[in-house]
Order: C-alpha cells, then sequence, then structure tokens
C-alpha cells in the first residue's frame, strides 16, 4: 500500500520562505506524477502544482506562479514545494497527491493523497 506523507508546513512571515516534502512509502513500483493542492478554511481545494514522474514537466496555478517550485527526487521517493514571497493568502494546509493516470489540476484525477501540513502567513 502506497501512502504520502508531507512535512515542512509551519508559520511564516510574509515574504518569507517555506519548503515542504512529501514521501511516498510502501509499493511504489508505479510511475505516479505527483500533484499539490491547498485548502484554506471554508474554501474548495486549490491547485497549485504537478510534475510529471520524472520531473520533466510540470504546471502552476496562477496564485503561485512564479513563487513556487516543484521538485522531485525518485531515488527519494520525495516531491518537494518550495514557496517564496509567502504571502497571508497562501495560508492553508497543503496536500500532496499521486496519480498513476494523466497529470491533471482537477483534485479528483488523483488517487493517493497525504494528511496535509499546514501553512500560515503571518503579515
Amino acid at each position: 500500500q502506497v501512502r504520502l506523507v508531507e512535512s515542512g508546513g509551519g508559520l511564516v512571515q510574509a515574504g518569507g520562505s517555506l519548503k515542504l516534502s512529501c514521501e511516498l512509502s510502501g509499493r511504489t513500483g508505479s510511475s505516479y506524477a505527483m500533484g499539490w493542492f491547498r485548502q484554506a478554511q471554508g474554501q474548495e481545494r486549490e491547485f497549485v502544482g504537478y510534475t510529471s514522474w520524472l520531473g520533466r514537466s510540470t504546471s502552476y496555478g496562477d496564485s503561485v506562479k512564479g513563487r513556487f517550485t516543484i521538485a522531485r527526487d525518485n531515488a527519494k521517493n520525495t516531491v518537494y514545494l518550495e514557496m517564496n514571497s509567502l504571502k497571508p493568502e497562501d495560508t492553508a494546509v497543503y496536500l500532496c497527491a499521486a496519480t498513476a493516470g494523466m497529470m491533471t489540476t482537477n483534485p479528483r484525477g488523483y488517487e493517493l493523497w497525504g494528511q496535509g501540513t499546514q501553512v500560515t502567513v503571518y503579515s
């Protein structure tokens, strides 16, 4: 059984940076595309970005483009979300997700989800 575990969330001042990690554990023989989403309290889940299995293809949501970067290290079964120039509106629970299918901005396209990690940005 494949599990996703996020880490690296926390409290940061506006303008600061954080780096989140998402580790895949278990039977990881399949090639998974990975996505990052976020969900603020009372709001729908929002697409942050995704990366292909080899990391050659990435895409980002408009609200984070130019500030966030996704990278992956398949040797470590880990995907990273580096977040720079953080704003209070970036405050949310950040979740990583995996799909053996096509990359998509739709959260329904992902079969596996982590438990999420809280990111809080204060001004």
